[in-house]
């Protein structure tokens, strides 16, 4: 062990501390390849068996249609990998989704020349103020993040049918300015899903190369050894429930710009199931620490494929939840198989 610099451990206390975490290594790393590999190859096989079947799947519109709802639902997934990440949850990323789309769609009815870009910005800054209010809970409030989330979502869900009076937001109150986001721009890709790559890209890079990013592995691999090492938990814990809320705030407005209208006993319900599905199907582990947006967005993909597969195929849409309760059963499967092998490599290397 290196001697006179206290900052630097040597080569046995970085290995102690890599498998304290849960550092993934080689070999796992190389297990969570072949699952996103995996996946793709589970979308090819489900888009090449559903367009045989059905010649309505492979047509332009509806891969644009298939598209569109993958982008709202990799909106809000990125946000909510980077809160379970840090060991957390968002359950309440499906009310801010219905709460902004109401409240901006009610607005709109009274300011309709409002530009685009203020209606992104108020939808957005209405998430962000929902998820300090989800952020304080678990952050400094030590609520746990399922309870908190859970409370949120039933108070957020309330405040929905609140402002709204029980009314939907028409397609009349939609201005067109914020519909044509969500239809064929410039070679033929919607805005929308241009921003949902966009966000999805600017989440990866956070991660994948800023101290904020490896923060938020550190928490969720080991939060006592990530305090030892200087690291501010409740500020970051904060930080993912503020870019969550954000997330699906924006998400919202999304919403209305999608289906041009917003219906309070509709909009966002059990999106955060989808959200969540995305993110573990995707190989973010729901005991933190490992994953990414790369994975989110195959995991979006899939379930996106799979819902759309399903609808033009005419089969139920009950069907859709139970394949996709199936599929999280399996990911937590394969998650914790590489985690327990990932921990014993780890420590005979100690």
């Amino acid at each position: 062990m290196r001697t006179g610099d206290p900052q630097a451990p040597g080569p046995s206390a970085e290995t102690l501390v890599r498998a304290m975490a849960g550092t993934i290594p080689t070999r796992g790393r190389g297990a969570a390849r072949f699952r996103d590999v995996g996946l793709l190859l589970a979308v090819v096989l489900l888009a090449a068996v559903t367009a045989v079947r059905s010649p309505h799947f492979a047509t332009a519109a509806n891969l644009q249609r298939i598209m569109l709802d993958i982008s709202l639902l990799l909106i809000v997934a990125t946000g909510q990998t980077m809160v379970v990440l840090t060991r957390n949850i968002d359950l309440s990323v499906g009310s801010v989704l219905g709460l902004s789309g109401i409240a901006v769609g009610f607005l709109l009815k009274d300011h309709p020349a409002m530009p685009v870009t203020g209606i992104l910005l108020l939808g957005t800054g209405l998430g962000l103020i929902l998820g300090a209010v989800n952020g304080a809970l678990v952050a400094w409030g030590r609520v746990p993040a399922v309870i908190a989330t859970l409370g949120t979502l039933t108070v957020y869900r309330g405040l929905v049918f609140i402002h709204s009076g029980g009314q939907q937001v028409n397609p009349q109150d939609i201005p067109l300015q914020l519909v044509a986001i969500a239809r064929p721009g410039a070679l033929g890709v919607p805005v929308m899903v241009v921003m949902a790559f966009v966000i999805a890209a600017l989440g990866w890079l956070l991660l994948r190369y800023t101290r904020t990013g490896r923060a938020m592995y550190a928490i969720g691999s080991n939060p006592d050894a990530a305090r030892m090492r200087g690291v501010q938990a409740g500020r970051i814990v904060f930080l993912t429930y503020l870019i969550s809320g954000a997330l699906a705030g924006l998400a919202g407005v999304l919403y209305a710009a999608r289906f041009a209208t917003v219906n309070p006993a509709s909009a966002g319900v059990a999106f955060e199931l989808q959200a969540v599905a995305a993110t573990v199907i995707g190989g973010t582990s729901i005991l933190g620490g490992r994953g990414g947006v790369p994975g989110t967005f195959l995991g979006a993909l899939l379930l996106g494929t799979i819902a759309n597969a399903l609808a033009v195929s005419g089969v139920s849409g009950f069907w859709q939840r139970a394949i996709e309760g199936a599929i999280i059963l399996a990911a937590v499967a394969v998650d914790s198989l590489i985690r327990q092998h990932s921990f014993k490599e780890g420590a005979r290397r100690v």
